[in-house]
This record gives C-alpha cells, structure tokens and sequence, in this order.
C-alpha cells in the first residue's frame, strides 16, 4: 500500500479499532437484586450511574425483586448472572439440592439493618404482646426469615410468621390491618417511624448470634461463573470502589436519596445508623458455622456442609 493509501486508510481503521475496543471493554452482566430502595441494594445502579462500573469495562442490566427467595430462583434459572442480598439459608439449601449457584461475596454481615414496626395505634406494646401475632418476613428462607426464628426464640413468644414480600407491601398491609408487625429495611417507612405514625418493635440485632453472622451472599450462576469468570472478578473490583464512594463522598448520599425518593436526611440515617460500611464490606464472611447449624434446625439443610461442599460453594475473595 501506497503512503497516500495508508493515510487515507489510516481513519477508518482508527474508527474500527475504536468500535471493537468499545465493544470487546463492555461486558454486560445481568443483576438480580432484591428490594430497590434500600442502601444495601442501590450499590449496582448508583455505582453504574456514577461511571464505576463502566471504568472496569462493565454494563449491568439490573432487575429488582420482591427478596431473597425471587433473586435466588432468578440466578439458578440464569436469567440473572449475579443475585444481591440473598439469606444464607437460602443459600445453603439451594445449593444442597444441587442449584447452579456460588457465592462470591457477602452483601451483609451483622443485623444491625432490618427492622420490625407496628401501627402507632397497635395494641402490641413489648414482646411477651407478639405471643399468636401475624410478624412479617419477606420471602422463604430469607433473612428477615432467619431473624424471625430468632427472635421467637429470643423473646420466648411463638408468633405466626407471614411472608409479605417487600417493605412497601408489607407497609400496606401493615396499615390496612391485614398484619400486625410489619419489617423494613431503612430508609423505607424512617419518615413514618419519626412522625409517629409507626412504632419500632424490634431489630435483628437483637438476635445475639446474628450479630456478627454474615445475613446475606452475593449469589452467582455457577456456569455463568464458570465461563465469564475475569467479568465476575471486574464486576467485584467495582463492587467494592462503590462501598468506598458511597461512605466517603456526600454525592453518594443525594444520589441515594433521589433513587430512594426519600429526603437527604432521611437518607442519611440508612449508613448511620443501619448499614455501617464494615457490614456490607462484600469480602467480610463470619459466622457460617452458626448459619449451617441454624439452617438445618430449620429444616432448610439436612446437615451442615462438609469443609468440601463450602469450598466448592463459598469462592469469595473472588480471583
């Protein structure tokens, strides 16, 4: 080729090399993740809409669902490549039957975050009042699930557990009587709480074993794992730029309280109060021994996994 020809030939190559770069950087993931609304579960979209997940060469197409028991099925099925926020026992006894499913990092450990209310005209006063009461989880083998066996056996009452789906939902059927302590997890319903209209019942802290117990997996499609793993491996490496942009930068907390649609303030409360950074640190998992021995007292094992079994299950720090 001719020094004419090739500087002729020189833009159109720069512009093919351009559009297969762009396309070979983006890699797109499919985000199951429970409950929009809730600080634990916006780390995807607002760390896609601040440019960090695009920095690492990714684009999430993000579903949102009523719990645990929806982001699981949803990973197992492949229609979401990675499930945030799904209980442990969930997990455990998924995996157990044989589901596609890995964990590749915890979204949250400790309990300091869900929290149970009742109208501010309930006649349920203490816990000893919660004894034959309709209390609310969100979905099967969840853990709002998990809290709910503790605190019964924490406070000695036996109540009727009713799964309800999502804080919103649960708020409805909370204030049209249909239920009588509902569950949240903030900011959702901390405007009401503070207005008085509900009243705070009890948190999963007060569970003590679940204090320091990782409550909920990252969940990831084994063979979509298997398969795309440097993807995965990217998606965490922003995964944890986002947990470090949303405690350091206060432009995290105004995108949050605009995706949340609550007022800054309120927003403010949700990594204050419930979900301190060292709880949702995505490479921090505790506690799995108690979670097993749990699970199967629950009937959502049969066993404890083997050392085996957790291995092949539990690949987090992901590498």
């Amino acid at each position: 080729m001719s020094r004419l020809n090739l500087r002729l030939a020189m833009p159109a190559i720069a512009v093919l090399i351009g559009l297969s770069c762009a396309a070979a950087a983006q890699d797109r993931l499919r985000i199951a993740a429970g409950l929009a609304g809730t600080w634990e579960n916006s780390f995807s979209e607002l760390g896609q809409n601040a440019g960090l997940f695009k920095k690492h060469g990714l684009e999430l197409e993000i579903l949102y669902t009523q719990g645990a028991g929806e982001t699981q099925q949803a990973v197992i099925s492949g229609s979401a490549d990675i499930g945030t926020g799904v209980g442990t026992f969930n997990t455990f006894g998924a995996f157990a039957k044989g589901a596609p499913i890995r964990v590749i990092a915890a979204t949250h450990t400790g309990a300091n975050d869900l929290t149970w209310y009742v109208r501010a005209d309930s006649p349920i006063k203490d816990k000893t009042d919660l004894a034959g009461r309709s209390v609310a989880y969100s979905t099967a083998g969840s853990s709002t699930f998990a809290a709910l066996q503790g605190f019964q056996k924490v406070f000695g009452v036996a109540f009727r557990p009713v799964a309800t789906g999502s804080p919103a939902s649960t708020l409805t059927q909370v204030m049209s009587g249909q239920i009588d302590v509902g569950w949240t997890s903030p900011p959702f319903a901390l405007d009401l709480l503070k207005e008085g209209k509900i009243r705070q019942m009890m948190r999963a802290s007060e569970v003590p074993e679940l204090r320091n117990q990782t409550a909920r997996f990252m969940n990831a499609n084994a063979v979509a794992l298997e398969t795309r793993r440097p993807v995965f491996v990217r998606y965490l490496q922003a995964y944890r730029e986002v947990v470090d942009w949303m405690y350091a930068d206060k432009a995290a907390i105004k995108a949050f309280a605009d995706w949340a649609h609550v007022p800054e303030a309120i927003a403010r409360l949700a990594p204050d109060d419930y979900y301190p950074k060292s709880n949702v640190l995505p490479d921090r998992i505790e506690g799995l021994d108690l979670a097993m021995a749990d699970a199967v007292a629950f009937k959502y094992i049969a066993a404890p996994l083997s050392k085996e079994q957790l291995a092949t299950l539990v690949l987090a720090p992901l590498k």
